[in-house]
C-alpha cells in the first residue's frame, strides 16, 4: 500500500472517533513523514526510517514525543489492517518531557474576571465566563455544547470532551442564572448553546472574551480560558474536594493526569500536616 494512501485511510478512520484536533495534529506529522519518503510503500516502514524522521524534525523533546505518538498510532493501524506484521516503533523510547503546568489564578482574581464591569457586556459573554470557571470546561467544550444537552433546572450539561467522549458536568446558580439570562434574552435559534454571527461560537471568540475581561480585572496577560479550567480544579482541591471527583469533573481518563494538572497548593499540604500529624504544629 502506498504510504500516502495509507495515511489518508488512517486519518479517515481516526476522524470517525477521534477529536478534530488530534486528526489535524496527526495528519500534519504523518504527511511530513510522507513528504520525506516520497513514493514509498507502507510495508517498508522501519525503525531506522522512523528514527531518522524523528531526528530530522523533532527539534525538542516535546515535538519528538508528539511525532512518535502519531507514528505509533499509525503503525498500530497498519498492523490492524494487515499491512505490517510487527510494530517498527516498539524499540524507540519516547523522550522525557518536562510537564509544564498551566498557571492558575486566585479565587479573588477569578471572581474579578467574571464580575468585571464592562459596560454593555453581552449576556453571552457573561454566560461563557461563568461556565468556564463554574464547570471547568475547555473552550472547545463550551463551543460544542448543544441546547438539548442543557438542563438549567438541575444545573447540568452533557459535554463532549477529547475523543468525543461524553460526560455530565454540574455548575452553580451564578452560572445557571447567567446562562438563563442569555438564553432568554440574546440566544438565536439553532442547536448550539452559544452562537455568533456565523453560527456556532468559535474557540477563538471564547479566547477573546477572556482577553477583553482580564485587563479590567487586573489579571496577567497570559490568563486564558485554560487558566480558568485549571483554577476551577485547583480551587476545588484547595477547598477539600477529593482527586477522583475532580478527575470526573475534568473528564480525565487517567488520575495521574489530574494529579499533574491540579497541583495541590503548598498551603493546603501544610494545613493537612498541621491538622493531622501529631507533631505538625
Amino acid at each position: 500500500m502506498d504510504i500516502s494512501a495509507a495515511v489518508d485511510r488512517f486519518l479517515e478512520t481516526l476522524a470517525a472517533g477521534g477529536s478534530p484536533h488530534t486528526v489535524r495534529s496527526y495528519g500534519s506529522d504523518l504527511r511530513q513523514l510522507c513528504a520525506d519518503l516520497g513514493a514509498f510503500d507502507a510495508e517498508s516502514l522501519s525503525e531506522t526510517v522512523i528514527r531518522e524522521y524523528l531526528r530530522k524534525h523533532g527539534k525538542s523533546p516535546r515535538t519528538r514525543a508528539r511525532k512518535l505518538c502519531a507514528v505509533r498510532a499509525f503503525t498500530k493501524f497498519l498492523i490492524e489492517v494487515g499491512v505490517l506484521s510487527g510494530d517498527p516503533s516498539v524499540g524507540i523510547e519516547a523522550p522525557i518531557k518536562r510537564t509544564r503546568l498551566p498557571k492558575d489564578i486566585s479565587p479573588e482574581q477569578a471572581d474579578a474576571l467574571v464580575d468585571a464591569e464592562m459596560g454593555d457586556t453581552p449576556l453571552r459573554d457573561q454566560a461563557v465566563l461563568e461556565l468556564l470557571y463554574g464547570a471547568g470546561l475547555r473552550a472547545s467544550e463550551v463551543v460544542a455544547a448543544n441546547i438539548v444537552d442543557l438542563d438549567l433546572k438541575s444545573r447540568m450539561l452533557k459535554v463532549r470532551g477529547k475523543g468525543r467522549k461524553e460526560r455530565i458536568v454540574v455548575f452553580g446558580e451564578p452560572a445557571a442564572e447567567a446562562i438563563e439570562r442569555y438564553v432568554d434574552g440574546e440566544r438565536a435559534d439553532g442547536e448550539s448553546v452559544f452562537s455568533g454571527r456565523n453560527g456556532r461560537l468559535s474557540t477563538r471568540t471564547v479566547q477573546r472574551i477572556v482577553e477583553r475581561r482580564r485587563g479590567m480585572a487586573g489579571l496577567p496577560a497570559d490568563a486564558s480560558p485554560h487558566s480558568l479550567r485549571h483554577s476551577f480544579a485547583t480551587h476545588l482541591l484547595n477547598g477539600g474536594a477529593d482527586l477522583k471527583t475532580v478527575q470526573q469533573l475534568l473528564g480525565h481518563e487517567s488520575l495521574g493526569t489530574t494529579q499533574v494538572y491540579t497541583s495541590v497548593s503548598v498551603e493546603r499540604l501544610r494545613d493537612v500536616i498541621e491538622k493531622k500529624h501529631p507533631r505538625g504544629k
